[in-house]
């Protein structure tokens, strides 16, 4: 009972924390970045194009809230079958929060604004601080296991289908939804300002989620290794290798799990150690590069008919191409 009332109270935080991050997301996107005329990328750049249009060439206004959670319950019934049920359930939590969040805001600040940004005349300065918000809203969503939908599905998607990253298809989608925007406001500048937005929210969510596509080790030494192996595999979905090993103070033989995870799933595994052995002793090292099944996949062009063995400390990438430089497919 008493380890289903601790998960409980996790979860709880949980959504807690990724309720507080998507409205500090909403309301650096509604107070700052909105009023400017200013499309950044994913879904709510999408909602901000159909809004000015719509203002430009309808009779009424479509707030963003509406299209964007229309997009996201769309692009959801594509990736069910794709992505799975867990991915769609919890994507769904984050897009219904973040559109409501947002269709309460941007009424309030044009009311209380006259349609006008928090910091007036300072276009500059109204980006880079709603671009900080929407970063931290973000970090605070992704660091709690939420997800706020838009670019996200579509990057899931494409990652299950094709070698290509989930970081790149993002950077595709954001890179074609902000330079739409010249053909509604033929401006440089506001598209020069959606990038500022871009570049500043992704290095502000990199720097709270801890992750740019780098993995995690984790050496754990605990009596209860069987119990952190099998809810580890369970629960974080992520395998462990078990290592014999000897206790060179005690003589004493030990068991030490290796695991091998996303840096965004770090926390999980920590929970599940913590949750079973309290006093387990952990280590946790930043890896570089994971190649392998659940991980990255290495993409070279080897040299034909190369099957020579590689040399003491060198690089089988220098090896792949013919001028010594490293050759990627991707």
């Amino acid at each position: 009972m008493q380890l289903s009332s601790k998960n409980l109270w996790i979860s709880y935080k949980d959504y807690v924390m990724i309720i507080l991050g998507i409205a500090i997301y909403s309301f650096g996107f509604t107070a700052f970045i909105l009023p400017e005329k200013v499309v950044m990328g994913g879904v709510s750049g999408l909602g901000s194009l159909v809004y000015f249009a719509s203002q430009e060439y309808l009779s009424f206004d479509i707030p963003v809230a509406v299209t964007q959670y229309s997009v996201n319950l769309i692009l959801l019934a594509f990736a069910y079958k794709i992505v799975g049920k867990q991915f769609v359930l919890r994507t769904i939590f984050g897009a219904t929060v973040i559109s409501l969040m947002i269709g309460i805001m941007q009424p309030l600040f044009y009311e209380l604004l006259q349609g006008k940004p928090l910091v007036q005349g300072e276009t500059f300065m109204n980006v880079i601080i709603g671009g900080i918000s929407c970063g931290i809203g973000i970090g605070m969503a992704f660091t709690h296991n939420g997800s706020t939908g838009g670019t996200d599905i579509v990057a899931a998607m494409v990652a299950k289908k094709s070698n290509v990253s989930i970081g790149r298809t993002m950077l595709y989608t954001d890179f074609f939804i902000i330079s739409s925007s010249y053909l509604l406001f033929q401006d440089i500048n506001k598209i020069v300002y959606g990038f500022i937005v871009l570049f500043a929210a992704s290095m502000v969510a990199d720097m709270m989620i801890n992750t740019n596509r780098q993995a995690v080790q984790f050496t754990i030494f605990s009596p209860k290794w069987k119990e952190i192996a099998t809810a580890i595999n369970n629960e974080a979905n992520r395998g462990c290798t078990v290592l014999n090993g000897i206790g060179w103070y005690s003589k004493q033989e030990v068991k030490v799990l290796l695991v091998m995870c996303r840096k965004i799933e770090s926390v999980t595994i920590f929970r599940i150690i913590k949750s079973i052995d309290h006093d387990a002793f952990i280590t946790q090292a930043n890896v570089n590069g994971v190649y392998g099944q659940g991980f990255d996949e290495i993409k070279l062009k080897m040299r034909p008919n190369d099957t020579r063995p590689l040399k003491p400390n060198e690089n089988p990438e220098e090896v792949a191409s013919p001028t010594g430089h490293p050759e990627s497919l991707a």
